[in-house]
């Protein structure tokens, strides 16, 4: 009898795991993690419309900041971050600027708890011992020992309302040599026009701007946004003014950016004077232009105070 030799099985050799590809919208170097943490990217590394658009706009607004950061050196950079929400500003710069460098920190300035908590373990899970995050208003924030006296940078991304002036007299005081801010959902100034209509409408024809409620939401808004690039060049700053994003992407893409220089603008104090008085807004003066020098020295020579 013949015996035959078993068949041996052919079996599949194993195949080696292949790592996803990544969108090529994320930079080199990026936390993987960190995306998927912030939702930005899925658990498999996938980018949906969504979180593509809000990837752009921050990648967008680093660009800008990241210039300004490389003026400061390497010198132990401290940078706070107002409304910080989810913090996705706050990691982003971390995780693309201050990751690789031995000294610097980030301070996240949020008023919701629950976010603040939020940010503090996902900042512990990823090692980046150099963000904290604290629950303060912006204006309190001014006042707290939990921040150093001096920041050299601060961002304020979508902090709605009178949290933009708030960031703007935490940057005063903290004499920060930049700041970057988007402002959003302006209503201070709106308010304050719609109190004073009737007067206004008997006063002058301006006041066509603002009589019906959608006209004076808009125009509040732009006055704020004037007021504060003013109010920024009287107390020494160099402003600039430019769209963060596209329009398809956000209507808050106001982007202000503050370079101190220490030349105090007396003409630009003396037009926002002479805008509050126009718009019956004088009552700011008290509350939101605190800071405003009543002897700045006017600049020889300087364009932007020739009328």
């Amino acid at each position: 009898m013949t015996h035959r030799k078993p068949e041996k099985i052919q079996r599949n050799p194993p195949v080696a795991s292949v790592p996803p590809t990544l969108p090529d919208d994320i930079r080199p170097g990026q936390s993987i993690e960190l995306l998927k943490e912030l939702h930005i990217l899925t658990r498999d590394g996938k980018l949906n419309q969504d979180s593509r658009r809000k990837l752009k706009q921050v990648y967008h607004l680093y660009q800008f900041i990241e210039k300004l950061l490389l003026e400061l050196g390497d010198a132990g950079i401290t940078l706070a971050d107002h409304g910080a929400g989810k913090s996705y500003l706050g990691f982003i710069l971390y995780d693309l600027f201050f990751k690789g460098r031995a000294k610097g920190h980030i301070y996240g300035i949020e008023t919701r708890p629950e976010l603040v908590q939020k940010s503090q373990e996902l900042a512990r899970r990823l090692g980046f011992e150099r963000m904290s995050f604290l629950n303060l208003t912006v204006a309190e924030s001014a006042q707290s020992a939990q921040l150093p006296a001096r920041i050299d940078m601060v961002t304020a991304l979508h902090a709605c309302d009178t949290a933009t002036d708030d960031a703007i007299a935490f940057g005063l005081q903290k004499q920060a040599r930049f700041m970057v801010l988007v402002p959003c959902c302006q209503a201070e100034v709106a308010r304050v026009l719609s109190q004073h209509k009737a007067l206004s409408l008997s006063r002058t024809p301006l006041s066509e701007l603002w009589r019906h409620p959608l006209h004076t939401r808009e125009m509040g808004s732009q006055i704020s946004n004037v007021l504060r690039c003013l109010y920024l060049e009287a107390c020494g700053y160099q402003v600039t003014v430019t769209e963060l994003v596209g329009w398809e992407h956000s209507m808050k893409n106001e982007l202000i950016m503050a370079r101190y220089t220490g030349q105090k603008k007396r003409a630009a104090g003396q037009r926002l004077h002479a805008l509050l008085t126009e718009f019956g807004l004088c009552e700011l003066l008290h509350t939101r232009f605190t800071e405003l020098p009543d002897n700045a020295p006017l600049l020889p020579d300087d364009p932007g105070d020739q009328v």
